[in-house]
């Protein structure tokens, strides 16, 4: 039997990889010859530098950076040196759990940082960048990314306009007479999974203000000076597309990469399965082994495990789940491609006992063996009738 085990992560217990191995040894006990793969799985956000590190052998480096509130952070990446590509979340360098509760603001915090980040890894030879752009703490257009890039966004003095969305309401021209020319050979693979438009009603600053901070004057001002930003990036940059589906994602990060670099906004699923070539794995399997920490009607819209799931449906593999957790709507992944899911909790305990990585991992080692001694029977049987 070959098995393919693309698991996400059980945020706060194991990593991909983590949970995958543990179901590995589940398996394994059950059934010590089964051939199995692990791959790693993400959604683009949270968790996807750890996953394709891992299970791509990539290496994690980490470079100092300007923070959201422009006080220098650490922010880690990978890069993948077979295909140079860089692997960056942008939270990591200007997300919103970088900025505490009391300081949160949208009129000051800068994705400059990210910007930082990239040129570091062209500095060390990637020209492609895998980008989760989900998390931010900011809503400044992508501009502070763009300036480290070498762009200038200059006031009526010609000066770079100060960090955060306040920057944009002194913008009057935008300049790329210094941007790093290694940046019209990057190619950008965005991740992201919403279709907020830059301005109006569904903008960014409408949308996500409040939870990064803005009261509802600010919103009204951001909206606006975006609104600015865009019609000038439109007389020089004809792919400035505001109302495009997903230039609102991050605070308008997603129309800095669609209109200044050579950029296209994805599914961040299908970035992942794309990227680590999952379908390619499944070739010959008799199963896909998937899931993620809790299973809900959430995960039957598209996320990770579905979309595993949809991709083994191709080539009609059977599918199954597991969760750290599941509610009464999870009965919809099964009809969307997850034949059975199973909850690993094998007792009554607290959050904090079931989340303890050693117990997560036991529980999935211990629910996987026993489901695929089942499987082994009706195998067995199966072939006994023939």
């Amino acid at each position: 039997m070959k098995a393919v085990i693309a698991i996400d992560s059980l945020k706060g217990s194991l990593s991909s990889m983590e949970a995958g191995q543990a179901i590995a040894e589940g398996i394994h006990r059950a059934d010590p010859q089964a051939e199995v793969v692990i791959r790693p799985l993400a959604d683009g956000g949270e968790g996807t530098v750890d996953a394709l590190v891992c299970g791509m052998n990539g290496k994690m480096h980490e470079v100092q950076v300007t923070g959201p509130l422009g006080t220098p952070v650490n922010c880690g990446y990978g890069i993948i040196e077979d295909t140079k590509t860089a692997v960056i979340e942008m939270s990591g360098a200007a997300g919103i759990t970088l900025v505490p509760e009391e300081k949160r603001n949208p009129l000051h915090t800068t994705t400059y940082g990210v910007g930082e980040v990239i040129k570091d890894a062209i500095a060390k030879g990637c020209r492609r960048f895998i980008i989760g752009i989900g998390g931010s703490a900011t809503n400044d257009g992508g501009v502070g990314m763009l300036q480290a890039l070498g762009f200038g966004f200059l006031d009526k003095e010609g000066n770079q306009v100060p960090f955060g969305a306040k920057g944009l309401e002194r913008l009057e021209k935008i300049t790329d007479t210094y941007v790093i020319p290694e940046l019209a050979e990057c190619e950008f693979r965005v991740a992201c999974d919403v279709t907020n438009v830059l301005c109006g009603e569904t903008g960014c600053s409408a949308v996500y203000g409040p939870q990064k901070g803005a009261t509802p004057s600010m919103i009204m001002q951001m909206d606006k000076w975006l609104a600015y930003y865009a019609s000038l990036a439109r007389e020089k940059y004809p792919k400035a597309a505001p109302k495009q589906a997903g230039t609102g994602a991050a605070g308008g990060m997603g129309f800095a990469f669609l209109t200044f670099t050579n950029a296209v906004l994805e599914s961040g699923i299908k970035i992942i399965l794309e990227e680590t070539r999952l379908e390619q794995y499944m070739e010959n399997a008799d199963i896909v082994v998937t899931g993620e920490g809790r299973l809900d009607g959430q995960t039957a819209m598209g996320k990770a495990p579905v979309g595993v799931a949809r991709l083994a449906g191709k080539h009609q593999i059977p599918v199954i789940a597991f969760a750290g957790s599941v509610t009464k709507e999870a009965t919809e992944c099964n009809k969307n491609g997850i034949d059975a899911f199973f909850p690993i909790l094998r007792s009554i305990v607290t959050l904090d006992e079931a989340m303890k990585p050693e117990n997560a991992k036991a529980n999935l080692s211990d629910t996987a063996e026993q489901v695929f001694r089942l499987i082994n029977i009706r195998t067995k049987k199966g072939e006994d009738e023939r």
